[in-house]
This record gives structure tokens, sequence and C-alpha cells, in this order.
């Protein structure tokens, strides 16, 4: 593909970022998520077949990450940020209308290939936007405004869903969250996109999924950026399941673990809001920050505290902001036309390393403490932090660590963003 050079323009930007945060809410303001284990539970379901729901919707996940990625590179990455919400909905119009083992297994199937099709695109669609507008620099604070986005709309979920099931049940969640996916879905088709093919014989996405896997065994700094996003998001990724356990391991009332849930979230979205200063960390300030919610985390979880919940809530700040981080790393030094494939890379990559959390910490919870836990799998962080240190020391030059890449606006008029050497 080619994507034209462009001074940078306000009011492009805006209508992307405002566009992305619309989507981004309407797609977590989702009345299902806290009830929907109700749901199977109330249908008859036992624990065990629960469970395989669950694991069948990350199988499906896993499955078609990369898959999906690589079909983003080779087709409208907006026509599947809007087919990834209706496949959604017809998944959940299936659990409240046909509510059965059968019905919901193929919801979670169409769920997670509805989030599949949207990992990677978005963030693609994204970065080529802003790069058309010669305002990459805005990334990082667009990606952490998004995210912040999306907490505030899963919060304003738990608080809509109890009314909501308390008035109709569990039809009105359901068809509350059909509205909001049809409503996402409508807005994703108004998502600016400028990108077209570069050559009709690398449309097969086949052939670009293994063009990006060939850029990613080629380019050291591009094998440290994939790995770098499971580094930091896994883990915690992987912990805030448990922290409604870790809270009521404190002794307080059951009644107060919401309240210490939303403080810890309410905490993470102030985080997310920080991306766009933060990039000017590098890579040893990006180091100091993994280390730091490190050592918030393990503090945190190791005094078994109210005040302790605040600090893992600092934590887990800082590690979402370091995944925002570590995302721009990556798109800065991948290739436009294979963007959202090697971006689904490193989300599967994601989903791998948690799903291997939730089995060490089901193996380490059997006989310690939820606290002890927490501060185990504070370590990896640590060993991170370290990594990143002492990558920091060996590289000078570009925040990032590497040698700023040039953007559309640092480009001659009579070259292509394709015609540039690669920085190194």
């Amino acid at each position: 593909m080619t994507l034209s050079p462009a001074p940078v323009s306000a009011t492009g930007v805006r209508r992307l970022t405002t566009t992305l945060y619309g989507y981004a809410f309407l797609d977590d303001l989702v009345l299902l998520y806290p009830v929907y284990a109700l749901l199977f539970a109330d249908t008859g379901l036992p624990l065990w077949q629960i469970s395989s729901l669950f694991a069948l919707w990350s199988l499906t996940a896993v499955v078609l990450e990369v898959p999906s990625g690589a079909w983003a590179d080779t087709v409208s990455r907006r026509r599947l940020l809007w087919l990834g919400p209706l496949l959604t909905s017809a998944g959940f119009a299936l659990w409240v209308t046909v509510p059965s083992y059968g019905a919901f297994a193929l919801g979670f199937v169409l769920w997670g290939a509805g989030g599949a099709l949207a990992s990677g695109s978005l963030e693609a669609l994204v970065y080529d936007e802003l790069e058309r507008l010669g305002a990459t620099e805005r990334y990082a604070r667009a990606m952490g405004r998004t995210r912040a986005v999306r907490l505030l709309a899963t919060v304003a979920a738990m608080g809509l869903a109890g009314p909501v099931l308390a008035l109709g049940g569990y039809e009105a969640v359901g068809a509350a969250s059909v509205l909001v996916c049809l409503l996402a879905a409508l807005t994703a088709t108004r998502l600016p996109e400028h990108r077209v093919p570069a050559e009709k014989g690398s449309t097969r996405w086949s052939a670009t999924l293994r063009a990006g896997l060939a850029e990613a065994r080629g380019d050291r700094s591009v094998q440290g950026a994939l790995l770098l996003v499971p580094a930091v998001a896994a883990v915690w990724g992987a912990l805030d399941e448990y922290v409604s356990l870790l809270i009521r391991d404190l002794g307080v009332a059951d009644a107060t673990v919401p309240y210490l849930v939303l403080l810890v979230w309410s905490i993470v979205t102030v985080g997310s809001l920080c991306a766009g200063p933060a990039e000017r960390l590098g890579t040893r300030g990006l180091a100091a920050l993994v280390a730091g919610a490190a050592l918030a985390l393990a503090v945190g979880a190791g005094v078994r505290t109210p005040a302790g919940i605040a600090l893992v809530g600092l934590a887990f700040a800082g590690f979402q902001l370091a995944e925002v981080l570590a995302d721009v790393r990556l798109q800065h030094r991948i290739d436009d036309a294979r963007r959202a494939t090697l971006t689904s890379v490193a989300s599967l990559g994601t989903e791998l390393v948690t799903v291997a959390v939730f089995g060490l910490y089901s193996l380490l919870g059997a006989s310690l403490a939820h606290s002890t836990v927490f501060v185990i799998l504070s370590v990896p962080y640590l060993v991170t932090a370290l990594v990143l240190s002492r990558s920091g020391r060996r590289r000078h030059g570009s925040p990032d660590g590497r040698p700023r890449k040039a953007s559309p606006r640092d480009t001659p008029r009579n070259e292509s963003p394709r015609e540039r050497p690669r920085a190194q």
C-alpha cells in the first residue's frame, strides 16, 4: 500500500479520535458482561460446562487471532471493525432467545471471532490514519484515551446491568447488549480509512502472514517489540480476574468488595490518560515504570490492607501504561503493509501467556493465599524491567531506544513512505 504524506490536519485527527472513542465506548458498554455467568448458572449448566465455555472462548481467539490480522492487511480494516460487533451481537441474541449449552457455545465462538477481527485491525487503522495526517506522535495519547474510555464503559455497564436485570430479566439485558453492539458497528462505519492495496498479487492473507512473520524473523528490533507486548500485558491481564478474591481475603464485608474493585479500576483509568506524556520516557524510563509498578504490586498485595489495594490499582495503572507504550514501540517498527498481522501476532502471544498465568495461578493458589500469589507474580515484571534497562544502556537516539522512524511530514513530497530507507 502507499500512504501519501500530508501535513497535520487538526480536523482530520479530531474526526478520527472522536469516532474512535465513540466506537470503543459502545464496544465495551455490554450489560451482559457482569451477569453472563449468572445466566449460564440459572439455565442449569454445571460448573464444568461453564468452564468449558470460557475455554472455548479463549480457544477461538487463539485460533483466529493471527489469520484475522493477516486478513486485515489485505482487505478494508474498517469493514472488519463493523463486522466484529455484528458477529458479537448475533451471539448475544442467541444467548437470551434460546438459552442452552449449544447456544452459549456458538455465542462464544461468534464473540471470539468478532474480537479477533477487531484485534490488530483497530490499532493498524488508527496508526495508518495518523501517519497519513502527519500525527503519529499522537498515537500513544489516542490509544491511552481509548483504553480509558473502554474502562469507563465497563464501569457503566456494571452500574446499569443490575437495574435493567431487575426490570426486564436477562431478555432486557441481552436486548440492551445487542443494541450497543449494533451501534458500535454503525459507529465503525464512520471511521476514516484511506489505505489501499499496493499490489494485486499481495491480496492473499496467507501471503501477507508469511511476509509478516518473515519480517519479524529478519529484524531483531521487531522481535523485541513483539515480545515486549505479552511481557507487560499478560500477567496483570490475568491477575485482574482475581482482584475481588484478593480483596475478600482482607476480611472486608462482601458489600465493600465492589467499591474497592471500582477504586482499582478508577486508578487504572487515570493511568491510561497519561500515555501521551509517558511516551517521552524512553527505554530506561519504561524499565523504571515497569519496575515501580512491580514493586507497588508486591507491596500492595503483601500488606493485606485496603490501602494496599490502592497500591495494586497504582501497579495496574503502571502496567496498563506500559502496555500502551509497548504497542507504540511495535507500531513504530513494523511495515505498514503488515501492521495488523504483526499486531495480531503480539496479541496472540499475550493470549497464550495469559492462559499460562491462569494455570500457574491455579497451582500456586491451591496452597498459598491470594496475596502471596500476587507477590510471586510481580517477579516476572522485575525481570522484564531488568532486560529493558540493559537494552536502554546499549541504545541511544530516539525516545523509544532507536532512531526515530520518519513520519510522512518528514518525507520530501517526491518520495513516498514506502521508498524511504528503513531505520535500523
